[in-house]
């Protein structure tokens, strides 16, 4: 990705007429924007506002940080980092907010507005941890668990309590407000026309409504409900279709080699805003339901072949079993007296020090955790990280935890239960008739519950769009049963359950395959409508 620059011009003095929309108010600003010679856009012009904020620290760190977390150990084209995804959707968000300016004048869609956009798609992903979706999917859960566990044994947390999870955008929220802080950029946000309320506009299209309304017809407060629309071009709650996925469909199709059938430069063509039920939102052709099948569609096939991989995906739960026992033992400096609340891992008095579940509590030591504490780990010396070290040094020998079996099972709502799960490994450690033996313990098995679906669990994220006619472009409906296509699939989500054994040898993996069989015959209820 190679940039270089491209002088626009000096800002005109804006009339008397424009000054009213016109997003900067000071004259003889010159406009020095650049371009981004990227593999999956092209060449990527940017306005200089957005130059500013990819020229911090915070935002470079997303240059440390795998776009598909383990993926790569699985697939070699998988390298690519969060920071070119994230200016891939920067850009897109602009495009797609000025071909709507374009298309409907009416909708006043401002320059104000499209910088925000812009600045929303670009920053979205600011919170995430190392390996992407691992740390805040995998990682933080575990060691959440165990803090309420520990908690529980100490009498601070009651039985049916539990502590508050933590999801990369409120992250990303929090690292644009430190963004903007110790990189002064808010002087130079104001230089370019954007006010104080802007920044809230711009988290709550990250991460939704900043805080829970009392009114429940409009909960945001950076613009008005006549504009709802724009909050559904970077990270859509209505259905899922926004240009984060955009991107990120066509990243990662092309560097794993995966076909992708979306396009989503068509469906910026078609795209327009009509009223539904008293809101504007953002809607597409009649003619596209297909297209917009394929998008779900592609999502499904990169979800199940790269992200749910059974090797990527068992690699992925070593390294997070790794930094959960590195966990407390690697210390990370932040701000002072940011100790945070009661039960906070980690934390040591005032000179802020915090681990790896506790670094996203101070943005300036969450900033220098990216994935090379992976390299850390693994290259230290020290006995406290001895466990940790050795599951990353099985993983770099790919002497990986071996794959036994799967089910697909009928539905199993309760599957994070965690007494589920010790049932069903004391289950699957049972002896077998013939066993002379007991070889296979609880703590040789791991089970994964993989959950599949078209990103709405199980609900059909078409019938959630709205679509027009070439006849009448402002009046957008549900697709009807009568004009939706026959061909296509009526079950949108699924479940599998993998069994692992962490014994490598022969001998205890068949073995363990063996007590998998004599598990399925004993939990009928595991296996699917039609057996697997």
């Amino acid at each position: 990705m190679v940039g270089f620059l491209v002088c626009r011009g000096k800002m005109a003095s804006p009339s008397k007429k424009a000054k009213k929309t016109s997003c900067c108010n000071m004259e003889n600003i010159p406009i020095i924007t650049k371009v981004f010679n990227d593999p999956i856009h092209g060449h990527m012009e940017l306005h200089p506002l957005l130059i500013e904020i990819i020229d911090t620290p915070q935002f470079q760190r997303l240059r440390l940080i795998k776009q598909l977390g383990g993926v790569y150990s699985v697939y070699p084209g998988a390298s690519h980092n969060r920071f070119e995804h994230s200016i891939g959707v920067g850009y897109l968000a602009g495009k797609l907010a000025e071909a709507l300016r374009s298309r409907q004048p009416e909708l006043n869609i401002n320059d104000r507005d499209v910088r925000c956009v812009q600045i929303a798609g670009l920053c979205h992903d600011l919170g995430h941890g190392p390996f992407s979706h691992l740390y805040d999917g995998m990682f933080l859960p575990k060691a959440l668990t165990k803090k309420e566990e520990e908690m529980r044994r100490n009498r601070k947390l009651r039985k049916e309590e539990k502590l508050e999870e933590w999801k990369h955008e409120k992250g990303s929220c929090d690292m644009l407000d430190h963004l903007l802080k110790e990189n002064n950029l808010k002087p130079v946000m104001e230089k370019y026309g954007l006010k104080p309320k802007d920044v809230t506009f711009i988290k709550e299209m990250i991460a939704g409504p900043l805080q829970e309304s009392k009114s429940k017809k409009w909960p945001y407060k950076g613009r008005p409900e006549k504009k709802s629309f724009l909050y559904e071009i970077v990270s859509n709650k209505r259905n899922g279709v926004d240009v984060d996925k955009f991107d990120y469909l066509a990243r990662d199709s092309s560097y794993l080699g995966i076909k992708n059938n979306f396009d989503f430069r068509r469906f910026m063509q078609f795209a327009r805003v009509c009223e539904v039920d008293g809101r504007k939102t953002i809607c597409t052709r009649d003619k596209e339901e297909g297209h917009m099948y394929d998008l779900f569609y592609t999502r499904h096939c990169l979800h199940k072949r790269a992200c749910q991989h059974r090797v990527s995906h068992i690699i992925q739960e070593m390294i997070a079993e790794a930094f959960l026992k590195a966990d407390g033992h690697i210390q990370i400096e932040g701000s002072q007296g940011s100790a945070g609340s009661e039960g906070t891992i980690g934390f040591q008095g005032s000179r802020g020090l915090f681990t790896l579940s506790t670094a996203f509590k101070n943005m300036e030591a969450y900033t220098k955790l990216t994935d090379n504490v992976f390299e850390e780990i693994l290259k230290s010396s020290r006995p406290e990280l001895q466990e940790a070290r050795e599951i990353l040094q099985n993983i770099v020998s790919r002497k990986i935890y071996k794959f036994v079996g799967e089910t697909k099972p009928k539905t199993i709502k309760d599957w994070k239960n965690l007494k589920l799960e010790k049932n069903w490994k004391k289950t699957l450690a049972q002896p077998l008739p013939n066993e002379e033996e007991d070889n296979l313990k609880q703590e040789d098995f791991e089970i994964k519950v993989i959950e599949m679906d078209y990103g709405m669990e199980d609900k059909n994220p078409v019938e959630h769009m709205h679509f027009y006619s070439k006849y009448e472009p402002d009046v957008a409906k549900p697709m009807s049963r009568e004009n939706a296509s026959r061909i296509g699939t009526t079950i949108y989500s699924e479940q599998l359950i993998r069994v692992f054994c962490k014994k490598t040898d022969e001998q205890s993996v068949e073995a363990a395959r063996q007590h998998f069989k004599q598990w399925l015959e004993k939990e009928p209820n595991l296996l699917g409508p039609e057996g697997n």
